[in-house]
């Protein structure tokens, strides 16, 4: 199984629509909540090219996008592949 990272926010739907679309997947992601620690925001931000909104996706370290990048990687077909799920 892949190693998965969300960064998100609580009240965030998109990262509620990405969270579900995992979990349909039947995958086991890991979220950080950027809320609750500005530095992890910071993180999230570095690792995402400067990308603020969440979420921030990644997959075994390769930066996804976000709820849009990934619901695009499904409908291409591409997104079992990428969690080793298939």
């Amino acid at each position: 199984m892949s190693g998965i990272e969300v960064y998100s926010s609580l009240w965030c739907p998109f990262c509620a629509r990405a969270k579900a679309l995992l979990d349909r997947k039947g995958v086991e992601y890991r979220e950080i909540d950027v809320d609750r620690d500005p530095n992890l925001r910071q993180q999230m931000m570095q690792r995402a090219g400067g990308r603020r909104t969440v979420p921030q996706i990644f997959v075994d370290g390769r930066h996804v996008g976000g709820s849009d990048d990934l619901a695009a990687l499904e409908r291409a077909g591409e997104l079992d592949a990428l969690l080793g799920i298939g």
